[in-house]
């Protein structure tokens, strides 16, 4: 199979390339995805109804985890399995991530629904912010099962290098929530909740479309659940794998609703600038986090087929594409700060929210070692290792320091918290990597 003798053989910077360059288009498909709701919203001009947006993302960071710890480990699970030939275990893998998926989702939609008033107020909502972010949450969460399914489903066709067939199913969900974003918000006049309802379409078409491909294109993954009870125990190891991913994800949520509780305390505006910052800065972080994802299943295929001349390879060239990726993507992002902002902030906070972003940006350079250390870990099935470079950043080092520097500070040491988690956690990752970073020869052996 073409995919299977790209990650097996050949050129490595080529089996980069086309691992990683889609991924990139992809994350850059999501980034105007996510970035669509809040850019509609503010054509409005209504600082609350961008602020509910901001409120109601720990949710979407719920979601999310789930689906990443679905798809993550599933895709370690699938591309090791690969690797070593056993096609029918992956099979069976890809099968316990569909299915669980389905279920998790339904427990979510029921549990959210049933606590959704003291979750918002949890979430640092106050009046109109609450009213517009209850607006925007119900169909969202009513949505879940599409998001969950399109973005573990994306994530487990890279572990067969099937990554295009990944990029059409987010480039038809990022196409249509664009087409009806603005015709929800701005014709229909539904603001919050039509950008909700634009994002459930463009996530159930996609789930439409993976599950198309997977049926007839796939040889490596299957959804039947034959496969499914072959082996219900491996859901166990899949979740492990993937926890760190999902633990990372809460946690950022959990940081995001104790940054939002505080900015709240500075009034509305505060709010809104510091989530257009959140979306400024999310083009250079979701880059390199995308070339590293794109790429772990090349490691873990040649980790499974013990080819460890070949990985060491991958990981040296995937460092060097990452750190560069890094300066251009934030460079990108300090020249044209002001002109991302004013897309999302009235003129009266675009001096707020361009000043914030300027902080944000300082470790942009530096913020894809933590994602490539995690994701290498994540790759040779270490999650403990993976584990404790993932919740570093956006949990334990961001939620004292959020607290501490808005303490010493005010609002500017809120933003400034951000920086200091960053390049501990960097630190912290590279110490770790330089001490762990031999395990896949120590297997070999």
């Amino acid at each position: 199979m073409k995919n299977e003798e790209m990650m097996k053989s050949g050129s490595v910077w080529k089996a980069i390339a086309s691992m990683a360059i889609p991924s990139a288009v992809i994350m850059i498909l999501m980034i105007f995805y996510n970035i669509a709701d809040m850019f509609f919203i503010a054509r409005l001009g209504d600082n609350a109804q961008v602020a509910a947006v901001s409120v109601v993302s720990p949710v979407f960071s719920i979601m999310s985890a789930i689906a990443m710890m679905l798809g993550n480990g599933g895709c370690t699970m699938i591309a090791k399995a690969f690797g070593a030939g056993e096609k029918d275990k992956a099979k069976t893998y890809s099968s316990l991530c569909m299915w669980t998926a389905i279920v998790l989702a339904v427990v979510f939609i029921v549990l959210a629904l049933t606590f959704v008033d003291p979750l918002l107020a949890f979430l640092g909502a106050k009046g109109d912010v609450a009213l517009y972010a209850k607006k925007y949450m119900i169909p969202i969460v009513l949505g879940s099962p599409f998001m969950m399914i399109s973005t573990s489903v994306a994530l487990l066709l890279r572990a067969e290098g099937a990554v295009m067939e990944g990029f059409c199913g987010n480039l038809i969900g990022t196409v249509v929530n664009l087409i009806l974003d603005p015709i929800f918000i701005l014709v229909f006049h539904w603001g919050v909740a039509g950008a909700a309802l634009a994002s459930v379409a463009g996530n159930a078409l996609a789930t439409f479309y993976y599950s198309y491909v997977i049926s007839k294109k796939s040889q490596a993954m299957s959804f039947s659940l034959k496969y499914a009870r072959k082996d219900v125990g491996a859901i166990g190891h899949i979740l492990i794998l993937g926890l760190p991913n999902a633990i990372a994800s809460i946690l950022s949520g959990f940081a995001s609703t104790f940054s939002n509780q505080i900015l709240s305390g500075y009034g509305t505006d505060a709010l809104a600038a510091m989530a257009a910052a959140g979306k400024c800065t999310m083009i250079a972080t979701t880059l390199v986090m995308a070339v590293g994802m794109g790429c772990q299943a090349l490691i873990s295929y040649n980790y499974g087929a013990q080819n460890i001349p070949r990985l060491k390879e991958v990981v040296r060239k995937l460092s060097i594409l990452v750190f560069a990726i890094s300066i251009v993507a934030g460079a990108f992002c300090f020249l044209f700060r002001k002109v991302i902002m004013a897309q999302f902030l009235t003129t009266d906070v675009l001096d707020l929210g361009v000043h914030m972003v300027t902080i944000l940006l300082l470790t942009s350079p530096i913020i894809g070692v933590v994602y490539l250390v995690s994701g290498y870990f994540q790759a040779i099935d270490r999650p403990m290792e993976s584990l404790v470079v993932s919740i570093l950043r956006q949990g334990l080092l961001l939620i004292p320091a959020l607290y501490i520097c808005n303490r010493l500070s005010g609002l500017d040491g809120v933003v400034w918290a951000y920086v200091v988690a960053d390049v501990i956690s960097t630190i912290v990752a590279l110490i770790v990597y330089l001490m762990r970073k031999n395990l896949c020869i120590i297997r070999s052996k």
